[in-house]
C-alpha cells in the first residue's frame, strides 16, 4: 500500500494529465452534442479532429522527451537526433508496405534499429564532445537524409515525395480507430515520462546529470562517463524510435522532412519552450509548439513561419528558462529581455 501511495504521490501531476486527456474527447463530444458512444465509434466531428491533433502533440512530446534526456539531462547536444525518429518511421513504412511483415516483427525491427543507431552514434563519444559531437551527429544524420532523398531509393522511400500508402494494422488504424490510437499514444507518453523521471532519480541518472555539469569531475570520481552516455543514448534512441513508429502509423505520408536538421531543431525549440532538463517541459512545450503552429497557419497561411520565428525569439529572450523552468525558479527575465531586445535593434539599425 505504501509503495502504491508513494508512486501516486510522485507522479500525481502526470496521472492527472492522463485522466484529463483521456476524458477530453468525451467532454468535447458532449459540447458538440455527441454521446460517449459516438466518440468511441469514431464518428464525432470536433472530438475526432481534436483527437488527431492530440495524437500529433503526444508524438512530438515523446520525441522531445528523448531529446531532453540527451541535451537537458546528459548535456549532449545532438543535431542528428531526427535520424532516430526518421529511421524508425521509414523502417516501419517499408516493413509494412514492401516487406509486409507482421506488426510484432516490425516493432522488434524498429527497436533493434534504435539500439544499432545509438551504438553508431556512441562510437565517437570517447573521442569527441561538445560542439564536435554536435557536428559529427549532424553529419551522420545528413548522410541518412541524402539516402532517403536519393532517386535510387524512390521505390523504397519515395525520395523527395515521401513514402506513401503504408498499410496500418486494423486494430490501430487512425481512420477507423482514432480514439484507440489516441489512447495508445497517450499511454506511451505517460509511461515514457514516468520512466524518465525514475531514470533521472536513479544512480545512473544522477551520474548523467553530473556529466552535464562537469564531466571531468565525474571522471575524477571514478565514473566511466562514456558508459553512462551510451546508456542515455540507447534509451533516447529507443524513445525517439517509438515516436517515429507512431508517426508512420498515423500520417498518410512519411515525409523526408522528418530526417533533416529542421526536425531536430523542432525538438530543441519544444524543449526550450518548456524548459531544458525539466522533462515535463517537453510535454508543455509540445502543446505550445503545435497549438501555436496550428493556430497561426490557420489564420496566416504561409506567413505563419515568420510570426512563429518572432514569437520564439521573444520567448527565449523573456523566458530563457522555459515555462516549467521559470515556474520553478519563480523568475521572469523581463528586464534582461528588454535590454537584449533593444541592443539587437540598435545593432541592426
Amino acid at each position: 500500500m505504501t509503495t502504491n501511495s508513494n508512486f501516486l504521490t510522485r507522479n500525481r501531476g502526470i496521472l492527472i494529465f492522463f485522466v484529463v486527456m483521456l476524458l477530453a474527447p468525451f467532454l468535447i463530444g458532449l459540447l458538440e452534442g455527441s454521446s460517449p458512444a459516438v466518440v468511441l465509434a469514431n464518428e464525432g466531428g470536433l472530438s475526432k479532429f481534436l483527437e488527431g491533433l492530440g495524437i500529433e502533440i503526444f508524438i512530438l512530446a515523446i520525441f522531445a522527451l528523448s531529446f531532453d534526456l540527451l541535451f537537458g539531462i546528459t548535456g549532449l547536444l545532438s543535431f542528428g537526433h531526427a535520424m532516430f525518429f526518421a529511421v524508425a518511421a521509414y523502417l516501419t513504412g517499408i516493413a509494412l508496405k514492401t516487406l509486409q511483415l507482421p506488426f510484432w516483427q516490425v516493432t522488434l525491427l524498429v527497436l533493434l534499429a534504435a539500439i544499432v543507431q545509438a551504438l553508431l552514434f556512441s562510437i565517437v563519444l570517447p573521442r569527441v564532445k561538445g560542439i564536435t559531437f554536435t557536428l559529427v551527429s549532424l553529419g551522420l544524420a545528413s548522410v541518412f537524409h541524402i539516402i532517403v532523398m536519393s532517386s535510387d531509393m524512390i521505390n523504397l522511400t519515395g525520395a523527395d515525395v515521401g513514402l506513401q500508402g503504408v498499410p496500418t494494422p486494423a486494430f490501430i488504424n487512425p481512420a477507423s480507430e482514432r480514439f484507440r490510437f489516441y489512447v495508445i499514444a497517450l499511454i506511451f507518453l505517460v509511461a515514457t515520462y514516468i520512466f524518465y523521471r525514475r531514470f533521472v532519480a536513479s544512480p545512473t541518472g544522477r551520474v548523467c546529470v553530473a556529466i552535464r555539469e562537469n564531466e571531468d569531475r565525474a571522471k575524477m570520481l571514478g565514473y566511466s562517463t562514456t558508459t553512462f552516455k551510451v546508456v542515455a543514448m540507447i534509451i533516447s534512441s529507443i524513445t525517439a524510435s517509438i515516436a517515429g513508429m507512431l508517426h508512420a502509423l498515423y500520417q498518410p505520408i512519411i515525409s523526408p522532412t522528418v530526417a533533416d536538421l529542421g526536425f531536430t531543431v523542432t525538438a530543441l525549440l519544444i524543449v526550450l519552450i518548456g524548459g531544458v532538463g525539466t522533462l515535463s517541459g517537453a510535454i508543455v512545450g509540445a502543446f505550445g509548439f503545435r497549438l501555436l503552429d496550428f493556430t497561426l497557419r490557420r489564420f496566416l497561411g504561409e506567413s505563419a513561419s515568420f510570426v512563429t520565428g518572432s514569437v520564439y525569439v521573444i520567448f527565449v529572450l523573456f523566458v530563457p528558462y522555459g515555462i516549467i523552468g521559470t515556474l520553478r525558479l519563480e523568475k521572469l527575465s523581463t528586464r534582461a529581455g528588454w535590454k537584449e531586445l533593444f541592443s539587437r535593434i540598435r545593432g541592426n539599425a
